[in-house]
């Protein structure tokens, strides 16, 4: 029997387009049997996985553009360490402000899987998100950029952001048993990653970690490798990728709320044109 998985790449606030992109998809109805995400292509994709429908659009006009989202005064408080307000951001919001639905996780039939990077090892771990994790333990770990978050600890180990090890797993995918990939990246077609402008900086602060550096300094000839690899499946009809403008990307921690509606929007725009042609993919 065919199954469908959604792969969302990370990108901090390019995923905006992401998550119009996904509400288009719960507006035509269409749910997978497995979703992959990375960074914050899980944090938003587990409003998908719930069925609520825009939820994520909320979220990235009303509370992203926040200074009480993300600052550098919340990198310098020591019982956070992150850009990010952490509690606020996994805790506050969705228990309180914009409630998450977590009856409707449980619901969920597939796996919602987070990429998570194991900070001693280097490797990519890919566990399901806990459907009563109220803290959102995983998504934290998946989201943690180096420099920008401290290492999340799960079960007694410490993880970072999962595209360190993993920025876009369809061949983990498919080796459990997907066979349609839905693909929502958040760089333009043909983009070349190039190595980080802060990646000296991470090699240092994480020199006790040799293999974790290692995914570092390797992790854009990886990317680029995937991409290819992706690209090349897009054009053999066995990917489905959707592909965001490159004049439409903001940075990585843009909070301007006008770009990030327009992100949303014309994600939300591409997933409804996108219909027919993704149902004739998913009918092969």
């Amino acid at each position: 029997m065919s199954k469908t998985v959604i792969i969302a790449e990370g990108g901090a606030s390019r995923t905006a387009y992401s998550a119009g992109v996904m509400d288009a998809l719960l507006e035509q109805g269409f749910v997978s049997d497995m979703f992959f995400g990375v960074s914050a292509g899980i944090a938003f994709g587990v409003s998908y996985c719930s069925g609520q429908q825009g939820r994520n659009k909320t979220l990235v006009t009303d509370y992203m553009p926040t200074p009480q989202y993300s600052g550098v005064k919340h990198l310098l408080r020591p019982d956070n360490r992150s850009f990010y307000n952490l509690d606020y951001i996994y805790g506050t919001v969705p228990n309180e402000l914009l409630p998450f639905d977590f009856d409707a996780f449980a619901q969920y039939k597939g796996r919602c899987v987070s990429v998570i990077t194991d900070l001693e090892t280097g490797e990519a771990v890919y566990p399901e998100v806990p459907r009563d994790d109220r803290q959102f333990t995983h998504l934290r770990a998946s989201c943690a950029l180096p420099l920008l978050f401290p290492p999340i600890e799960i079960d007694g180990r410490k993880y970072m952001d999962g595209g360190i090890a993993d920025s876009i797993p369809f061949r983990q995918a498919l080796s459990e048993g997907a066979d349609k990939l839905i693909v929502i990246l958040t760089r333009e077609r043909g983009y070349k990653k190039s190595p980080e402008p802060t990646e000296q900086l991470i090699i240092k602060a994480f020199r006790a970690y040799p293999e974790f550096c290692h995914k570092i300094l390797t992790r854009s000839q990886r990317y680029n490798e995937d991409t290819a690899e992706l690209e090349s499946l897009r054009q053999q009809g066995k990917a489905f990728v959707f592909y965001p403008k490159k004049e439409l990307l903001c940075s990585r921690t843009e909070s301007d709320p006008e770009k990030l509606r327009r992100l949303y929007d014309y994600g939300f725009r591409h997933g409804m044109w996108a219909k027919d042609q993704l149902a004739k993919f998913l009918a092969k």
